[in-house]
């Protein structure tokens, strides 16, 4: 009788720990790949978050809800991927950014080193708005590409863009706890969310101004002029730990059932 795989048990129990790629062996992916041709990739950004919020907020929520969903779901986590397209917040010093072209070759170069494994199922977590446009480019420069290397048959691979602080949950959520004091960058629902996972951030606590009203985007000096201190409309001292981790669990919950609902389409 053939001994039963100890990887196999591991990937059914969806009460195992976060299933990190970073953290196995090239034998294990291949193994992991015999029962799942699906992956997690965590992608945010490193950007000003206001004069209160943690520079690193959309890589460091995008992982944790990354991580939280491989948790329930048992589907591999990539690392997480750090920088993004933040070349309007490059008027505020730490923000690092990556231009639009690079952040497109970037993904596609990941996603077709994924598919030549045999990935079939890339389920993309997002903790950047600025990233979008250019995830929607890079699927769709990916799709060709594997098209014409013959790599996988062309309907079998596919990628989904799951933005966390989308979620109908998070945002009902939000809006419910914060109004219109959400805002729209800085805002205290991702603060909140930093809050929970990293609670050192708690100690910045100063008087702030009204942040500068919600508007338009356009290049880092003009962002700068119109949002002087980072904020959108925001308010980020209404968050706290106890309403980031409604967040996170929220975010988890939705965007699993979104993963195992994408893994079973054909």
């Amino acid at each position: 009788m053939k001994k039963k795989s100890k990887l196999n048990k591991q990937f059914l129990d969806q009460t195992n720990p976060t299933i990190r790629l970073d953290l196995f062996t090239w034998p294990e992916v291949e193994e992991y790949l015999q029962h799942c041709k699906g992956i997690i990739l965590p992608i945010g950004s490193t950007e000003q978050h206001g004069p209160t919020g943690a520079i690193g907020t959309d890589a460091l929520t995008a992982q944790a809800v990354a991580h939280e969903v491989s948790k329930r779901t048992g589907v591999l986590v990539a690392p997480t991927q750090s920088y993004g397209m933040a070349e309007h917040h490059l008027g505020f010093a730490g923000t690092m950014s990556l231009r639009p072209t690079t952040l497109l070759a970037l993904v596609h170069d990941l996603l077709i080193s994924l598919a030549i494994h045999g990935f079939e199922k890339i389920f993309i977590v997002n903790g950047h708005g600025g990233n979008i446009a250019t995830m929607k480019s890079a699927f769709s420069q990916a799709y060709r590409t594997i098209s014409k290397m013959e790599l996988l048959e062309s309907k079998s691979f596919q990628c989904k863009l799951a933005n966390w602080f989308m979620v109908p949950e998070v945002f009902k959520e939000a809006q419910s706890i914060y109004g219109d004091k959400e805002g729209q960058h800085a805002t205290p629902s991702e603060i909140a969310l930093t809050l929970y996972l990293e609670p050192m951030l708690l100690s910045k606590q100063f008087e702030l101004p009204p942040p500068s009203p919600a508007g338009p985007i356009y290049d880092y000096k003009d962002f700068r002029e119109r949002y002087f201190d980072g904020r959108m409309g925001s308010d980020p001292f209404l968050a706290n730990a106890r309403d980031g981790e409604k967040f996170l669990d929220k975010a988890a919950d939705a965007l699993s059932k979104n993963l195992l609902d994408f893994l079973k389409e054909a």
